[in-house]
């Protein structure tokens, strides 16, 4: 359980870097949306945080963080990001995509929570439900808030004025 404990941890890691470089290239176009906007570089500078959150939690256990592993999601990230360049309702895509995503990230946190409460390490399920909350709040903020994009961006692509992003 241990190591599995530490590969999941891993696992985390590299999957918020995957978020780090989706939100990032997501909240460099968005320029129609500001409120959107600002929630994903709020959001943007809080996956930093888990990511070295999760770091101190692997290097506690005496591990240390997968290069390949976090690359590898760094790059699927920028071509998640990339690909709405291509479609003409990037903010409505990258929004879904987002909520998504932060389902998985909610699901694996309350995981690793389990995890970390069958090894006892009590330090890392407390770290694990501090981001647990963050996701969770994004998650909902999302829900909330996509009704809305949705109606922005119909609206502006009825007008004819720029919708895309």
């Amino acid at each position: 359980m241990e190591g599995t404990l530490l590969d999941w941890l891993r696992d985390a890691h590299a999957m918020e870097k995957h978020a780090e470089q989706m939100l990032s290239n997501t909240a460099t176009r968005l320029e129609h949306y500001p409120e959107l906007r600002a929630k994903i570089e709020r959001h943007l500078e809080q996956t930093r945080s888990q990511a070295d959150r999760l770091q101190t939690c692997i290097e506690r256990r005496g591990g240390s963080t997968s290069t390949f592993k976090d690359t590898a999601a760094q790059l699927l990230g920028f071509g998640q990001a990339l690909t709405g360049v291509f479609t003409s309702d990037e903010v409505v895509k990258a929004s879904i995509a987002s909520f998504a995503f932060e389902q998985m990230e909610v699901a694996t946190y309350k995981g690793l929570i389990t995890a970390a409460e069958s090894v006892g390490d009590a330090a890392t399920k407390e770290v694990c439900q501090g981001i647990l909350a963050e996701e969770q709040e994004m998650a909902g903020w999302l829900d909330e808030n996509l009704p809305g994009v949705v109606r922005t961006f119909l609206a502006r692509d009825a007008r004819g004025t720029s919708a895309k992003h």
